[in-house]
């Protein structure tokens, strides 16, 4: 890993982090407010598939975040661009009326996976994420997924693309310590993992490196940023 840098930008999570569906963690109004009143650049990154960027604005404002829209990142938007560039016309397998269609991946058409998430948190506990289904389909047909959301390398450097800063002057905060903390360090940033959300008791010991940080919550995760990065 290169050597850290003055921190510079602060990439955060949305679910689980920010929020929990319609609910905010507390305090992280407040401290997202402090945050910002300093001098690093703020990014929202998100793994989400179930909402367009203008839905998931609307969900945030309801709950009183001020953020904007070109300060969010989605493995949706990462999806589009290497769509774009492989210039494919994609066939989305979103519904059951979808899903015999993946006889074309066995003819060699590319599996594009957002991203492969085990599971994330609802209101009603855990729920399965797309992770296993990709799986799924990658072993009924002996492929193997691009994945275009986190914990991939290129998903956090997009990320950062326009903020003039290297990951070495970046750090993560997020609930899912392999694709938020472990993606972001194999990036070359820190990564913060937060108590709240999708984890669970010794998730920090799942990942090498461990967390930089683990702490209760994101408002302690800013303290953190504060008292100690800059």
């Amino acid at each position: 890993m290169a050597a850290r840098r003055a921190l510079k930008a602060v990439l955060v999570d949305l679910s689980g982090t920010l929020h929990i569906e319609d609910a905010a963690v507390p305090g992280s109004q407040e401290a997202l407010k402090r945050l910002r009143g300093t001098s690093v650049i703020v990014r929202f990154v998100t793994n989400t598939t179930k909402e367009s960027k203008q839905d998931l604005l609307e969900r945030l404002r309801k709950l009183e975040f001020d953020i904007s829209e070109d300060e969010i990142f989605t493995s949706l938007t990462a999806a589009r661009s290497l769509v774009e560039q492989k210039q494919v016309r994609p066939m989305l397998l979103v519904d059951d009326r979808a899903l015999p269609d993946f006889k074309l991946l066995l003819d060699g058409a590319p599996l594009i996976a957002i991203h492969k998430a085990r599971y994330y948190k609802r209101k009603d506990g855990l729920a399965l994420g797309p992770g296993p289904f990709v799986t799924a389909l990658e072993y009924a047909t002996d492929t193997k997924a691009t994945v275009v959301g986190k914990p991939e390398r290129t998903f956090f450097l997009e990320a950062l693309r326009g903020t003039g800063c290297e990951p070495e002057e970046a750090v993560m905060i997020g609930d899912d310590c392999r694709d938020d903390v472990g993606g972001a360090q194999n990036a070359g940033m820190l990564g913060i993992l937060v108590k709240t959300g999708k984890y669970r008791a010794a998730d920090e010991e799942k990942i090498n490196p461990p967390p930089y940080l683990t702490c209760e919550s994101f408002p302690h995760a800013v303290d953190h940023i504060l008292q100690h990065l800059l």
